[in-house]
């Protein structure tokens, strides 16, 4: 007897959803969409952890400040939450998506602790692109991949929609970009097209795997795959955002910080400089 073939997106049975309100006047969140689109794709669970940002308590910078304003900032704050909580929960019962629901209030670094170590009991975790420079939506994507131990899809504006079916993989022959490649194997598998792109010198190791060395792998995984080797330009950023748009890439995948935040931060990176702006959604690991 035949062994019945599962869906490609089967292995995904657990999303999870992180946003923190900081402020009032908060956007909204796009990866919150994406989740639910996502989980109902793949007939999964969908967890949603609305974080308020809470100013009283143990932030020592606060010195003299107001507390009884700040007392007052973080009830609305914590109303706001609790309502993109509930609204994401009665969008979920109309999309038939089994949901559950988390408002904590808390200090900014327990935000971050809280949701990589919810992050670590879910399949991957969905997150914003934050439009500022420097956010607590970046820094939960770098908490997240670094000691969740699993892959984030980071979300940029206006994807408030999943969708897979033609996938770039930023490939630079290392362990980050191989482990990410493994770790999206069911949206890979799910997909029309997938394109290995690699850039001019990216790979600095003698030990990286070439892109055409790699492809077969894949291939082996029911993968319909293609390698398009791109000279560097003037950036290996520029080339894949410019490359992503050709192909009308739905998703990228990237191994995410090849080198530490903190390099990537003082000399530049791939990862960082997606991170501030991409043209289709990340599905990033570490």
């Amino acid at each position: 007897m035949l062994k019945e073939i599962s869906p490609p997106l089967a292995d995904i049975r657990d999303v999870l959803v992180g946003t923190a309100v900081e402020d009032e006047r908060e956007d909204g969140s796009w990866a919150i969409g994406y989740g639910l689109t996502l989980a109902k794709a793949a007939g999964a669970h969908l967890t949603v952890q609305s974080a308020s940002w809470r100013l009283s308590g143990d932030d020592a910078w606060l010195g003299d400040f107001d507390y009884e304003g700040v007392a007052i900032i973080d009830r609305r704050l914590d109303a706001l939450a609790r309502s993109i909580a509930d609204r994401s929960a009665g969008d979920a019962a109309q999309a038939g998506v089994v949901c559950t629901t988390e408002a904590p209030s808390l200090p900014y670094p327990d935000i971050v602790s809280r949701l990589a170590a919810r992050a670590r009991l879910h399949d991957l975790t969905v997150l914003d692109i934050g439009l500022r420079t420097y956010d607590l939506d970046r820094e939960m994507i770098e908490k997240a991949l670094f000691h969740s131990g699993r892959p984030v899809i980071a979300v940029p504006p206006e994807h408030d929609a999943f969708a897979a079916r033609r996938i770039i993989v930023a490939w630079d022959g290392s362990a980050q970009a191989a482990r990410a490649v493994n770790d999206a194997l069911p949206f890979l598998r799910a997909a029309e097209a997938v394109e290995i792109v690699s850039v001019g010198e990216e790979a600095e190791s003698d030990d990286a795997v070439p892109g055409a060395e790699f492809a077969p792998h894949l291939a082996r995984h029911g993968v319909s795959v293609s390698v398009n080797d791109l000279p560097r330009g003037e950036s290996v950023a520029a080339t894949l955002r410019t490359q992503a748009g050709l192909f009308r890439a739905d998703m990228i995948v990237m191994g995410a910080y090849r080198h530490s935040p903190v390099r990537e931060y003082f000399f530049g990176g791939v990862t960082r400089s997606f991170l501030r702006g991409s043209p289709a959604p990340l599905f990033l690991a570490h």
